[in-house]
């Protein structure tokens, strides 16, 4: 008797996009019912997500509203919060509270043994990671400082493009467009390119793989500077970015955009508790809307979709932040490598604070379990290092999304 056919091996592209929520039905804090998103709203059968209908139907995609606060105290933060999407662990509930921007050292081991670039290139799976990074990099950089999707694809041995991948269009920028390696690097061999150009780079490396990540982090930022200008147009560049993406990517692969806690939802300024925006299309969009409630799914339903068997270790004892870790809130303004200014991702073309994408600072539990860090939302600047426009004002906090 004949063996029956073997299925298609699917394959997917993990869309990472920080400090990205879901926010209020309100235009006048919400950039996303001001910002001009064709791409999105066409995925979407012409409505966006907003806290009063976080699953709008109709178009091709399908909107998550995913839970970042995972039943721990406090403001969702981009390090525990990077792990738990990466991972599919309860980051926070391991360290004991939300703590960010950087992944705490205390869960280092964790997220490089455990997160899901590690396993797939382990289970023989063909996996890209698509940011480019400076050769040598971390080199001298300070080990807090490193963002997790960086820490992941190292462990995983593909933090492999550098300035001659972006230069050849096989690798894109965390920024997206390559200005920031232009103009703060010196490298004029790169040559300019639109976001809708970028994302076309993502679809050809995606199409090429069984999964494939990339990471940006300006939309966080661009929430931490708060003003609406900034925030519309962060939000308009990641349009344009999936315009890119739509026109060249095969049509068999998923498209999985998530991100790991509110942020530039709600211009008003700083982290929020809105659910993190998740965003499907492709074969496997339905399934994956239907199982995703939250970060710690994403993983987990990625490798169950690559054949990859998915298990983890019993979680220790959860505690206090430890000294290790919340002595790094402490530091200058702005960290330099050579003079220039570096990100939190890792990119230095990009311009951020020494406290991670936008200011965000590092948090402990208290006594009480309540988050004791700031979500920032300082002035960071009157631009942004990818040309994303001006900040505007921190605003007030109070009202709309929640917010502590």
């Amino acid at each position: 008797m004949a063996r029956p056919a073997s299925r298609r091996e699917r394959r997917v592209l993990l869309l990472f996009l920080d400090g990205v929520g879901i926010g209020p039905d309100e235009p006048a804090v919400n950039p996303f019912l001001q910002a001009r998103l064709p791409v999105l709203r066409d995925l979407l059968g012409g409505s966006l997500p907003t806290l009063s209908r976080p699953a709008p139907m109709g178009g091709s995609a399908r909107t998550i509203a995913m839970d970042a606060c995972l039943g721990v105290p406090g403001l969702p933060q981009s390090g525990t919060g990077q792990i738990s999407l990466l991972t599919g662990m309860n980051a926070a509930r391991r360290f004991g509270a939300h703590f960010g921007p950087w992944p705490p050292v205390r869960l280092r081991e964790l997220l490089e043994r455990q997160n899901l670039l590690t396993r797939a290139v382990q289970a023989g799976i063909p996996t890209v990671f698509a940011n480019a990074y400076p050769e040598g990099y971390p080199g001298d950089r300070p080990y807090r400082r490193l963002a997790a999707p960086p820490l992941a694809a190292r462990a995983a041995g593909i933090l492999t493009r550098h300035h001659g991948e972006l230069a050849r269009g096989e690798a894109v920028a965390s920024e997206i467009v390559n200005q920031g390696w232009r103009k703060m690097l010196g490298f004029q061999s790169i040559p300019p390119v639109t976001a809708a150009e970028a994302g076309q780079a993502l679809a050809r490396l995606a199409n090429g793989a069984r999964l494939t990540l990339f990471a940006h982090y300006l939309t966080d930022l661009a929430g931490h500077r708060g003003g609406m200008e900034g925030a519309v147009a962060a939000l308009e560049r990641v349009d344009d970015f999936l315009q890119g993406i739509r026109a060249d990517l095969d049509p068999d692969v998923t498209v999985v955009v998530a991100s790991d806690h509110g942020n530039v939802e709600d211009v008003r300024a700083g982290h929020t508790r809105n659910p993190a925006l998740g965003l499907v299309w492709g074969p496997e969009a339905d399934t994956l809307a239907s199982r995703c409630p939250d970060l710690t799914h994403v993983a987990p339903q990625l490798l169950r979709l690559l054949d990859v068997p998915f298990s983890h270790p019993a979680a220790p004892e959860n505690g206090r932040a430890s000294v290790t870790d919340t002595e790094t809130t402490a530091g200058p303004d702005t960290e330099t490598e050579a003079g220039v200014a570096t990100p939190g991702s890792g990119d230095p073309g990009e311009e951020e604070s020494d406290r991670g994408v936008g200011g965000e600072r590092h948090t402990e539990a208290s006594p009480r379990g309540e988050d004791v860090g700031s979500s920032g939302g300082e002035d960071l600047g009157s631009t942004q290092g990818g040309g994303l426009g001006s900040n505007g004002g921190g605003g007030s906090s109070s009202g709309g999304s929640p917010r502590r």
